[in-house]
């Protein structure tokens, strides 16, 4: 095929392109999807519910603070360790090295078929941008839509770049809030007291405080809109954009290299396990063991035990990444990884879905259990989240062809009403999951 994108593997053009006839501004289709990626998206998405719950069931504070609000001793102190160890930053990592990979994928496959991508894209980055908005002030707070969008706008104009550069610009973006950090907490000592019990107020909020976010969370919607509206703003603008848009880099990076399929050297996976195991799970444990000595001190917990889990979760999540790639690549476990692909197929469309069950569980609109669920008891709800999506999902996709969500997104992105219903043909299995077969030309 000519005119391929220089800037994509031929691997990965040989996943991407090779027996699609490529038409201007059509979806791709699912016979050329990348297997391996829709089940790490599909991982990454439940892996991030883990950290999420935390946000839906009790006050904001106590997300960045475990001991602002809530027990943290025995089961509920494990609970939130073994998340924050494991799971805590190393999950949204993940799902936004997938994003910039899924930017360039898309981006590669129009250009390879003389489609200028950039109009395209920006338009589905606009709704992506308007669909967070909604969801964050209109649903929760904690809200990455937005985020995503806004960080996919700029990341589009390095996509042609080698993944070298990427790497170094990534490198250079990822260490900026570390060292802000940094020179923060050595100004420490010269704030003012004031300015030093505002900001331990806002660590820690004070009983009534707490109260009044408690009570506004377990009554109406409109009560709840003082909260999340503040809320949402505060968490839409910091200073985590900058990694988000670093990750981008590193996942366009990683599928230039072809470190997202299973052909990948297998030694590659293996090292980024034992890194994973050796060094980030030690790091990140330190810092929270470093935390709890101080009993969440700001001046500890927030200026320098930040670090540890920051520069960890980057470490362990490619030992994630690297166990699920050599799960994909052995077969292991083919019926439950089928079904984790059909919720990475239908990510966008299983997030909503994870804020719609989980406001209703926690806020007072539905059963009005915020600040009554201890964090042992979450990961409870969080089971029962996974296995209603882990069966739901397959049963949609052997119907329809995308997410209702991912669907009306397509819809808009193209100006077309795009086909929803799956048409009656048979389907192949390839690597133990399910993926439909080409249609004969």
């Amino acid at each position: 095929m000519a005119n391929r994108n220089p800037a994509i593997s031929q691997a990965e053009q040989r996943v991407t392109c090779e027996g699609l006839e490529l038409t201007p501004a059509a979806p791709v289709h699912e016979s050329n999807r990348i297997v391996s990626i829709d089940v790490l998206r599909g991982f990454a998405l439940l892996g991030i519910l883990l950290m999420n719950i935390q946000s839906f069931s009790m006050p904001l504070a106590a997300y960045f603070n475990p001991a602002a609000y809530g027990d943290l001793h025995r089961a509920n102190y494990f609970a939130w360790l073994l998340v924050h160890v494991l799971i805590d930053e190393k999950f949204v990592v993940i799902f936004s090295m997938l994003f910039g990979a899924g930017i360039l994928l898309m981006t590669s496959r129009l250009e390879a078929s003389g489609v200028n991508s950039a109009r395209l894209h920006y338009r589905r980055m606009a709704f992506l941008i308007a669909f967070g908005l909604l969801h964050g002030y209109l649903l929760w707070a904690g809200d990455i839509l937005f985020d995503y969008g806004l960080c996919g706008l700029f990341v589009f104009l390095m996509r042609k770049k080698s993944a070298r550069t990427l790497l170094l610009t990534a490198a250079f973006l990822i260490s900026l809030l570390p060292t802000a950090l940094a020179i923060n907490a050595h100004r420490l000592s010269k704030v003012p007291p004031e300015r030093l019990a505002a900001m331990q107020a806002h660590w820690k909020p004070p009983a009534e405080e707490i109260a009044r976010e408690l009570t506004a969370y377990r009554g109406g919607w409109m009560q709840e809109m003082q909260y999340r509206v503040p809320q949402a703003r505060q968490l839409e603008l910091n200073g985590f954009l900058l990694r988000i848009f670093a990750l981008m880099l590193i996942g366009m990076a990683l599928l230039k290299i072809g470190y997202f399929t299973p052909t990948f050297p297998k030694r590659a996976y293996w090292l980024g396990v034992a890194l994973g195991a050796c060094v980030g799970v030690p790091l990140v444990l330190y810092g929270a063991l470093l935390d709890s000595a101080s009993d969440w001190d700001i001046r500890t917990a927030w200026f320098h035990g930040l670090q540890y889990n920051y520069w960890g979760s980057l470490v362990i999540s490619f030992g994630w990444i690297s166990l699920v790639m050599l799960a994909v690549r052995a077969q292991l476990f083919p019926a439950l990884l089928s079904r984790i692909q059909a919720v990475g197929r239908t990510a966008f469309s299983n997030y909503i879905l994870q804020s719609i069950i989980c406001t209703f569980i926690f806020y007072g609109y539905g059963l009005g259990l915020f600040g009554r669920v201890s964090r042992a008891a979450q990961l409870a709800i969080v089971a029962l989240v996974w296995a209603i999506q882990l069966t739901i999902s397959p049963i949609w996709m052997k119907h329809y062809q995308f997410g209702p969500l991912e669907w009306l997104w397509r819809s808009l992105t193209y100006a077309r009403r795009e086909p929803f219903r799956r048409p009656s043909i048979r389907s192949d299995s390839v690597r133990g999951l399910e993926v439909e077969a080409k249609p004969q030309r």
